[in-house]
């Protein structure tokens, strides 16, 4: 296991490594990021609550979405959805347009100000992130960037085999 506190065989596993412990160290520092994350969001040029964050995301990476979609995406209910939607639309962030093909159903996707929006939210939080690595050691840094990627590789079912670095399949 991998020590993010200090020098020395990163093999050996001492009390306190376990799982269940180190879940625990993670699950904090989780809940740090997402403040770190929040803060960066509210901070932004225009306040969004996380549901409207999370609605111009999903149509960031899936535009033309219709509003049915949309609710299932974001497991909320389809008046909520909707609600969501006008308010991003008042606020110019998001736009519906017919479908081409099917003209009763209606497509969102983001406005230039919805980019915009979205653009200024990612670079708060990449400098906040940044901010915070720079406080961080070099070794630190590369002990986090390690055992992130083998934990995204163990989260996908793909971990690396022995002495293979993570990320590299």
């Amino acid at each position: 296991m991998t020590r993010l506190d200090g020098p020395g065989d990163d093999r050996v596993e001492r009390p306190g490594d376990g799982p269940d412990a180190v879940a625990l160290e993670i699950a904090d520092a989780v809940e740090s990021l997402t403040n770190l994350w929040s803060l960066a969001a509210q901070e932004a040029t225009l306040r969004l609550s996380p549901h409207q964050l999370r609605a111009l995301r999903t149509l960031e990476a899936a535009p033309g979405l219709n509003l049915t979609t949309l609710a299932e995406r974001l497991d909320i209910g389809l008046p909520t959805a909707s609600r969501l939607c006008d308010r991003l639309e008042a606020a110019g962030m998001l736009e519906r347009t017919l479908h081409p093909q099917r003209r009763r159903e209606v497509r969102l996707g983001l406005t230039p100000q919805g980019r915009r929006v979205l653009d200024d939210v990612a670079s708060r939080r990449a400098e906040a992130l940044r901010v915070a690595l720079a406080a961080m050691e070099p070794a630190e840094r590369s002990a986090l960037s390690r055992g992130m990627k083998a934990f995204l590789a163990a989260h996908s079912g793909g971990s690396p085999a022995p002495g293979e670095p993570p990320g590299e399949r």
